[in-house]
């Protein structure tokens, strides 16, 4: 088991083993101070973060470990390691039906409102993509998805196969799905920081689902989320930065995204605005009134635009050679059908 912290007046080496020491080797590698640190190779990452995920490392090693990734930037070789050991200890990839599109959600803005988001997928999962949503919430001052769903009269999925094939949508909670990276995520509240493993739980992909649309917290991370998609063999991801790191759009104003695609490489692209827009309160959100736009009921006019274009990211996500304009145009469809 994983322990995320020591108790209060253990002490700091209570007997090294082998493992303790192969791990000490790596913290070395990363914290040997300027001109002589480097990144992690992908293997050596790989070992390292096994070592973490199996509980074989000592706790105050764990912390030093998280934070010096953290200190030195994320590196896509190192982060395709880290996910690689990820998906082995949870036992990820076979075990679902086809997924088409993978969408994680751990975003913890802090101004963050209802999950639009939600709404977007759901309404791609109604006109036939297969999409396989995941994440934590956890550390979000908004409502969180299983919220979202709950006020839907909907749940997370206690069995994800059959969701997929009877609805099309599964939402897979990261406690469940993988545990210790959930406890992992869990230190923020120790460090007061996120640390690496918040990419790894994004680029999970539970499913082996071939494309993906991933939010962002800062424009830095999208090399890092493109170049693990592309040295793990997916087909395709694309990524922006969205509210609060989830994959969500308010087309206020004109933006860009970044994806890879297998065929083609990496392209940017340009997001249109929706004119006339104005700024929508998260403070306004509601559990029902997120279910009231679900039925038709209720129309504000900045929400439904962000799920419009949130369709929109799943659609450039799914077919690389649309453009953002006909995208708008098909997500616009797909809304209008949803019920």
């Amino acid at each position: 088991m994983f322990y995320c912290c020591a108790p209060i007046g253990r002490p700091y080496i209570s007997g090294m083993n082998d493992s303790h020491g192969r791990f000490a080797a790596y913290v070395a590698i990363l914290g040997r101070g300027p001109g002589r640190s480097r990144a992690l190779t992908r293997e050596e990452a790989r070992d390292a973060f096994g070592i973490v995920l199996r509980g074989e490392a000592d706790p105050h090693q764990v912390g030093a470990f998280l934070m010096l990734l953290r200190f030195r930037g994320e590196d896509a070789e190192e982060m395709t390691g880290i996910v690689q050991a990820a998906r082995t200890h949870a036992g990820l990839g076979g075990g679902f039906p086809a997924v088409d599109l993978d969408w994680p959600s751990y975003g913890a803005g802090r101004t963050r409102g209802a999950p639009w988001f939600l709404l977007a997928a759901l309404a791609l999962a109604r006109s036939g993509v297969t999409i396989l949503m995941h994440g934590s919430n956890e550390f979000s001052s908004g409502i969180s998805v299983e919220q979202g769903l709950a006020a839907l009269g909907l749940r997370p999925a206690a069995d994800a196969g059959s969701a997929l094939r009877d609805a099309r949508f599964a939402h897979l909670p990261l406690r469940t799905m993988a545990p210790a990276i959930d406890r992992l995520l869990g230190l923020r509240r120790l460090f007061g920081l996120r640390s690496p493993v918040n990419t790894a739980a994004r680029l999970l992909n539970p499913a082996d689902a071939p494309y993906g649309v991933d939010g962002v917290f800062h424009p830095a991370y999208i090399d890092v989320h493109l170049g693990v998609a592309e040295r793990m063999g997916r087909r395709g991801l694309l990524v922006l930065k969205g509210g609060g790191g989830e994959a969500e759009r308010v087309p206020l104003k004109p933006a860009g995204a970044a994806a890879w695609d297998a065929g083609n490489g990496r392209r940017e692209l340009t997001l249109p605005a929706v004119e006339g827009l104005k700024p929508h309160p998260a403070a306004d959100d509601t559990g029902e009134l997120l279910a009231a736009v679900w039925r038709g009921e209720a129309t504000p006019e900045t929400p439904l635009a962000t799920v419009q274009a949130t369709i929109a990211l799943g659609l450039l996500a799914l077919r690389p050679a649309i453009d953002p304009a006909a995208a708008m145009r098909d997500a616009a469809n797909i809304w209008a059908q949803r019920l």
